[in-house]
């Protein structure tokens, strides 16, 4: 599997959680948290997109994946630990986000340790 299929989406995400966080709560934070995040993780999406399509890795792309996946994990984890008032409820969606952050910063972390997107032979 390659990153950008699932950098891209990622990025949508962010930002649409950004979006809506601003729209309910009137969160400037959200806003610019997840339009912020989204859309860097959309131009690391695209960069290695456009590096596999010349058969070739974008480690550039890969480290920003990383990076965004691995604040967004401290970040979701800090206000875990920070917040008190959660109801049960709440504290499982706050488990599951951070749990998914998580995910994407082991996925990002393998794809640096095996060398980027694998790049088939050109078939003659």
């Amino acid at each position: 599997m390659h990153d950008f299929c699932f950098t891209i989406p990622y990025g949508l995400v962010l930002v649409a959680g950004g979006i809506i966080g601003y729209a309910k709560k009137g969160s400037v934070a959200s806003l610019g948290g997840g339009l912020g995040t989204g859309l860097v993780l959309i131009l690391a999406g695209y960069l290695s997109l456009k590096a596999f399509e010349k058969r070739k890795n974008s480690y550039l792309a890969l480290i920003l994946e990383t990076v965004c996946a691995a604040v967004l994990t401290w970040v979701m984890g800090q206000r875990y630990f920070q917040t008190s008032k959660i109801m049960p409820a709440g504290i499982v969606a706050v488990i599951r986000e951070v749990e998914y952050y998580a995910l994407m910063t082991a996925f990002y972390l393998y794809k640096i340790a095996t060398g980027g997107n694998h790049i088939p032979t050109k078939a003659e």
